[in-house]
C-alpha cells in the first residue's frame, strides 16, 4: 500500500506529474532561485566591500613634512633653477585594461578608480582604469617641486584622457607627449627627453620601464611595476628623495649613482 500510495503522490493515472509531484518540483525550483539570489547578494557586498576598502586605503590621511626652507636654502633653489620630472602613465601611475581582456593581475571584481571610453580604429573600446596608491597626494606634493610632464608610450587618444583624470582640472598635467613623440629602437619605444628640455641637467624621468630611459639612464628614476597592490607606498616613499633632489645643480651627478643599483627600484 505505501508504494502505490508514493507513486500516486508523484504520478496520476495518465502518466502525467500528480500535485504532490507537482509541490516537490516547485519547492526545488523555489529552493534554487533562492540560492542563486543570495549569490547575488553576497557577490554584490563583496564587490562593494572591496571598493570602499581600496577607497579609504588610497585616501587614508598621509602627509609629508614640510620644513620651512632658510633663506640660504631658498636662495640655493633660485641659483639651481626649478627642473622637470617627466612622468610615465602605464604601470607607474596607473595600470588599466580594457573590455574583453582579463588580466591575471588583477583580482576579479576588483572595481576600477574610474573608465574611459575612446575610439580606436573607429571602434569604441572602453578602459578600466586602477590609480596608484597616493598617486593623488603625490602629483599635489611633487607640482611645488618641479614642472610636471607626462610622457607615455601609449596613444594619445587613450593617454590625454588618462592624464585629465589624473589632473581633475588643476592644471598640474598641461605638458604631454605620446606615443606619436617616442622613437622605435630594438622593437620597443624610447623617449627622448632633450626633445622636451635641452638642459640635461635638469630634467629626469619616473619610469617603470628601463627601455624608455635607454638612452638617458642618468636621467632616470626606475620604479617598481605597479598593478594592484592597494598597500603599495612607492610613490610616498619617493617623496623624501624627490624633496633633496630638486636641490641638485646636476641631477645627473646624483641619479648616476643608479647605474650601479639599476636593479634596486622604489
Amino acid at each position: 500500500m505505501r508504494r502505490n500510495w508514493t507513486s500516486n503522490l508523484k504520478m496520476d493515472n495518465m502518466g502525467n506529474p500528480s500535485v504532490g509531484g507537482r509541490v516537490v518540483r516547485s519547492v526545488r525550483s523555489l529552493c534554487a532561485l533562492l540560492f542563486a539570489a543570495f549569490l547575488t547578494v553576497a557577490q554584490f557586498f563583496m564587490f562593494n566591500a572591496r571598493k570602499a576598502h581600496r577607497f579609504y586605503a588610497k585616501r587614508q590621511v598621509v602627509t609629508y613634512e614640510h620644513i620651512p626652507l632658510s633663506p640660504l636654502t631658498a636662495h640655493r633653489l633660485v641659483v639651481v633653477r626649478r627642473k622637470i620630472l617627466v612622468l610615465d602613465l602605464d604601470e607607474t601611475l596607473i595600470h588599466s585594461h580594457h573590455d574583453g581582456i582579463v588580466r591575471p593581475m588583477v583580482a576579479p571584481g576588483t572595481p576600477p578608480d574610474f573608465t574611459i571610453r575612446v575610439t580606436i580604429d573607429r571602434h569604441p573600446v572602453r578602459f578600466s582604469v586602477h590609480a596608484r596608491p597616493h598617486v593623488d597626494y603625490f602629483l599635489s606634493v611633487v607640482s611645488q617641486w618641479f614642472d610636471l610632464v607626462v610622457f607615455t608610450a601609449s596613444m594619445e587618444v587613450y593617454g590625454s584622457h588618462v592624464a585629465d583624470r589624473l589632473d581633475r582640472g588643476r592644471g598640474l598635467l598641461n605638458r604631454r607627449y605620446f606615443r606619436q613623440h617616442c622613437t622605435v629602437d630594438y622593437g620597443g619605444y624610447t623617449k627622448d627627453l632633450s626633445a622636451i628640455h635641452s638642459d640635461l641637467s635638469s630634467i629626469f624621468i619616473l619610469d617603470n620601464s628601463p627601455g624608455a630611459y635607454r638612452k638617458f639612464p642618468n636621467n632616470a628614476i626606475p620604479i617598481q611595476s605597479w598593478f594592484s597592490d592597494p598597500h603599495d607606498e612607492c610613490l610616498l616613499n619617493l617623496l623624501p628623495f624627490l624633496d633633496a633632489l630638486r636641490f641638485a645643480s646636476d641631477v645627473r651627478s646624483i641619479l648616476s649613482r643608479n647605474q650601479q643599483c639599476q636593479t634596486q627600484v622604489w
